[in-house]
């Protein structure tokens, strides 16, 4: 039996998506934030785009996106790398990719199965990465007190999924009606 669990082909048109998918999402994480009442988490669309890279090209370029983009908006911004939380986008990424494969995206159909695919394995990545990756790695490197990050990552894991969830699967929607369905072109004899 063929595994439909793929972690994406690696050719040019790969490599410029993750060159592009990280630079998109460097200026999101940047720019498109709202401020939360917990200090420290923002609600931020830069967690969708991952997903919507990652559905598209699979897991190795979901981590990736995920990874340096925050790893370079870290460094850019603040002059250092908080490394719990960039393995924790990159970890969510490679997550993201699990729909990879999983969906009809590519043959130009998003809807019921796949969007509940995606949106279930986007709370996964999300619930992983930050309600449990991220808080535990902020404790153990940096010696950060418990309750605080924890708070955090749950708050930014509810922030992800909304976000990812609306934007990741309106976009999805949106990208699987400019493909050309399989068989919707056909030859007019006479």
């Amino acid at each position: 039996m063929k595994s439909k669990f793929s972690l994406g082909q690696f050719n040019t048109r790969t490599t410029v998506a993750i060159g592009i998918g990280t630079a998109i999402f460097i200026v999101l994480f940047w720019f498109i934030k709202i401020p939360t009442p917990i200090p420290g988490v923002t609600f931020q669309a830069a967690s969708a785009l991952c997903a919507i890279f990652a559905c598209l090209f699979g897991p190795v370029a979901g981590f990736l996106i995920g990874f340096i983009g925050h790893v370079l908006t870290d460094a850019l911004s603040w002059g250092g790398v908080w490394w719990s939380w960039a393995l924790a986008n990159g970890l969510a990424g490679f997550i993201f990719g699990f729909t990879y494969k999983k969906t009809r995206v590519e043959e130009g159909i998003f809807k019921g199965k796949d969007i509940l695919i995606f949106n279930v394995v986007q709370v996964i990545a999300n619930i992983l990465a930050w309600a449990l990756i991220a808080p535990a790695g902020d404790v153990v490197i940096f010696k950060e007190v418990a309750s605080v990050v924890f708070l955090q990552g749950i708050s930014s894991a509810i922030n992800n999924c909304i976000s990812t969830g609306i934007f990741g699967t309106l976009l999805l929607v949106a990208y699987a009606a400019t493909k050309t369905k399989k068989g919707s072109l056909s030859r007019k004899n006479g």
